[in-house]
C-alpha cells in the first residue's frame, strides 16, 4: 500500500528529470571563440555553401564584436549569405545597415549591387523559381526596386566592377516591366476597360522605348482608341508602329479594327 502510494510521485520526479534532459539548452560551443576564430569559420562555412551556418557565425561576430577589425566584411558576408539562403528580406536589411554604417567603404558599391540582387529575388514564390514560370505574369514591386538599385549603382559608381553586369540586369528588368504592363493592358482589355488599357500600353511607350513590348503597346493602343472612338490617337499610334516596326505582322490586324455601329 504504501508503495503505491509513493509510486505516482516517483513517476512524476523521473517524468521531470526526463523532460528537463530533453528541453536542456544546448551548450553553445562558440561562446568561448575569438573574433578570428568566429569569422574564420564564417568564411569556410560560406566557402563550402553551408549558408545556414555562415549566417550563425557571422551574427555572432557582429553581436559580440561589432567594432572589431573583421567587423565590415563580415557584414557583406553575411548579406551574401541571407541572399543564396533565399532570405532577401535580410539581404535588403544587411546591405542597407551597411550602406549606413559605412558609407566610404571601398566595397560599398558591392553592397548596392547585393541590394539589387536581393531586391530581384524577393518575392520570387517557390513555384516560379522550380516550375519556370512567367516572371511578367507575378507583381513587379520587388523588379521595380531591384531596377532602381542597380541604376543608383551605375549612377554612383559608374566604374565599378559591378556596374556593367547591373547594366544587364536593368535592361532584362526593363523588358520584364514592359512586359507586364502589356499582361495587364491585354486584360483590361478582355475586361472592356479600354480607357485603362490604353493608358498602360502608353506607359511601356513614354517609358521602356527599347523594349521589345513596343510594337504590341503600339498595336493595343490603337485598338483601345479606335473602340474609343479616338480615331486621331488610333491613327497616330499605327503611324508610329508602321515607321518603325514596318514588317510587324500586327499592322493589318490593327488597320482592320472597326468599332461596330
Amino acid at each position: 500500500m504504501h508503495k503505491l502510494y509513493w509510486l505516482p510521485l516517483i513517476l512524476a520526479l523521473t517524468a521531470c528529470s526526463t523532460l528537463e534532459g530533453i528541453f536542456e539548452d544546448k551548450e553553445d560551443e562558440t561562446k568561448e571563440w575569438s573574433a578570428e576564430k568566429l569569422y574564420g569559420e564564417a568564411k569556410d562555412s560560406l566557402k563550402d555553401e553551408y549558408y545556414t551556418k555562415a549566417i550563425e557565425y557571422d551574427e555572432k561576430l557582429l553581436a559580440r564584436y561589432p567594432f572589431g577589425p573583421n567587423s565590415q566584411q563580415a557584414q557583406l558576408d553575411l548579406a551574401y549569405a541571407y541572399l543564396k539562403n533565399d532570405e532577401s528580406v535580410s539581404a535588403v536589411a544587411a546591405c542597407d545597415r551597411f550602406m549606413k554604417l559605412y558609407p566610404d567603404n571601398r566595397h560599398v558599391d558591392y553592397a548596392y549591387y547585393l541590394k539589387g540582387l536581393a531586391r530581384f529575388q524577393e518575392g520570387k514564390g517557390l513555384a516560379e523559381r522550380f516550375l519556370d514560370m512567367d516572371m511578367s505574369q507575378r507583381d513587379q514591386a520587388s523588379a521595380l526596386k531591384a531596377f532602381q538599385d542597380f541604376a543608383e549603382l551605375t549612377r554612383r559608381f559608374p566604374r565599378s566592377r559591378y556596374t556593367r553586369d547591373a547594366q544587364l540586369r536593368m535592361t532584362y528588368l526593363r523588358n520584364l516591366l514592359a512586359q507586364h504592363e502589356i499582361n495587364v493592358a491585354h486584360y483590361y482589355m478582355r475586361r472592356g476597360a479600354y480607357v485603362a488599357a490604353a493608358s498602360r500600353a502608353r506607359y511601356v511607350v513614354e517609358h521602356y522605348q527599347r523594349a521589345p513590348a513596343m510594337p504590341d503597346a503600339l498595336i493595343l493602343m490603337a485598338k483601345a482608341y479606335r473602340v474609343l472612338a479616338l480615331d486621331d490617337l488610333a491613327d497616330d499610334a499605327i503611324r508610329v508602329l508602321e515607321h518603325n516596326y514596318p514588317s510587324h505582322p500586327g499592322i493589318e490586324e490593327v488597320r482592320a479594327v472597326r468599332v461596330a455601329e
